[in-house]
């Protein structure tokens, strides 16, 4: 599984011009699953992003999670996040889960992180979505299960 976290103070998902979910300070998360991934991917990205110490403490440093700030979660699928890209200029897919593989993890993931305790809000798995951020830093990583 590959993540981009991204430290929001809000983001949305719309889909067809419907606001279907919105967040407060918290994180946005771009999921890809592939085909190799398992419920442990899943599960160990889940407790990994939940801990990530990425939001600042009273003296102004990295060091309090998004279950120390009480922040929300938006998770959305993007199975483009598994493009490869290094021969020609169209990226190949080819390592990318199949859609029913991938909404069983995907939703596993989603699970496992409001076990942990997180407020969830989801895109709509194989939807054309319009996603909106305000990006806090900007703090991004990358992850990979």
């Amino acid at each position: 599984m590959r993540a981009v976290v991204q430290r929001v103070s809000e983001a949305s998902v719309r889909v067809q011009h419907e606001m279907i979910s919105r967040i407060g300070n918290g994180l946005l998360v771009l999921l890809g699953v592939s085909k190799a991934d398992s419920s442990t991917d899943a599960e160990y990205l889940a407790g990994k992003i939940v801990h990530l110490r990425i939001f600042e403490d009273a003296d102004g440093k990295l060091n309090r999670s998004l279950l120390d700030i009480g922040g929300e979660m938006l998770v959305v699928s993007q199975f483009t996040l598994l493009g490869d890209c290094r021969k020609g200029r169209r990226p190949s897919f080819i390592n990318a889960a199949e859609p029913a593989r991938a909404t069983d993890l995907y939703e596993h993931f989603i699970r496992q992180t409001r076990a942990l305790g997180v407020c969830v809000q989801t895109g709509r798995f194989q939807a054309l979505m319009a996603v909106s951020l305000i990006n806090e830093g900007p703090v991004t990583l990358i992850l990979d299960s």
